[in-house]
């Protein structure tokens, strides 16, 4: 059953551009080397980066709508004004031409939520306590603000904001949680997916974030790790692009066999030290009336496995 997926882990071309560059951005838990990175900070909250590269480039960064102080030779600190929105920070190489677009998103603290409500979107209330008092159950820090001309920026090389958005109805501005570590287990794995075989642009997000609300309106568990933006429903749709997911073991048939070559792609990946980072839990979902198979990750930071 799985011949076609294993011939074509040898017979694919070698297309993907993983969308990195040669030089590292660090800043806060992050280390991230793609040319397309998101930070997420409150009002009026420093955001230190430095780069990490080998030789003596010199570079440049250039961020004209915020503050911006050099601490040393490559290393800054920015600091966000006090309304929430989107800013750009790009830093240049000189010698090589790259670029890296940090999105600086200042949030809605989370203290504005008044009642469940985020001037007029329903997020809902969070747990009074957190999970095991695990400290990555406590409520977000804030909330992104959308609006409908946010809907296409990109947030890393291959996923655009818009679609992290929560599936509840509602007017603009939305808002959402999202995770650098989500982005870049994407990313990563997108890339991993590609390198064994299986041609894919970007990964078909079925659910990203959830607000508490909407979360307990279709029954989710309470502790889903979707309404703390670190944990996506997604499959591969290349093949055609349908809507649907692609039959990845080519035996016909989509169904749980297809969500379990992504399962075991990912799973073998635990065991790897540049995988580390992005421990966590990896679901495998089957097929309904409502929707295809699936598979679910996160980034919660502790193995947790279901679905086998």
């Amino acid at each position: 059953m799985m011949m076609p997926f294993l011939l074509c882990l040898y017979l694919s071309p070698p297309t993907f551009d993983p969308g990195k560059v040669s030089f590292e951005l660090v800043y806060r838990d992050e280390v991230s080397p793609y040319s397309v990175q998101s930070a997420f900070v409150l009002p009026n909250e420093p955001l230190d980066l430095t780069l990490r590269h080998q030789g003596g480039a010199t570079f440049k960064l250039h961020a004209p709508t915020l503050t911006v102080s050099q601490v040393k030779e490559q290393q800054w600190q920015l600091s966000a004004p006090p309304e929430p929105g989107r800013h750009e920070a790009v830093i240049h190489r000189e010698d090589t031409g790259e670029q890296v677009r940090l999105n600086v998103f200042v949030m809605e603290p989370f203290a504005k939520v008044k009642n469940g409500m985020l001037h007029g979107y329903r997020i809902g209330t969070y747990p009074d306590k957190p999970l095991n008092n695990n400290p990555i159950y406590l409520p977000p820090r804030g909330f992104v603000k959308v609006t409908k001309d946010d809907l296409d920026v990109k947030v890393s090389p291959h996923f655009t904001l818009g679609r992290f958005l929560c599936k509840q109805k509602s007017d603009f501005p939305k808002y959402l949680v999202l995770r650098p570590r989500l982005l870049r287990k994407l990313e990563y794995l997108l890339e991993e997916v590609n390198r064994q075989g299986l041609a894919c642009s970007s990964f078909y997000i079925m659910s990203a974030f959830r607000t508490p609300y909407y979360n307990h309106a279709i029954g989710n568990v309470r502790y889903s790790r979707h309404q703390w933006g670190g944990a996506v429903d997604f499959y591969i749709d290349e093949k055609p692009k349908d809507g649907y997911p692609d039959d990845l073991n080519g035996d016909g048939t989509i169904d749980h066999h297809d969500s379990m070559v992504l399962y075991r792609l990912i799973d073998n990946l635990s065991q790897r030290r540049d995988y580390r980072a992005f421990v966590g839990g990896l679901g495998r979902y089957r097929k309904t009336a409502a929707h295809g198979p699936f598979v679910h990750v996160d980034v919660r930071g502790f193995k947790a496995r279901w679905g086998e």
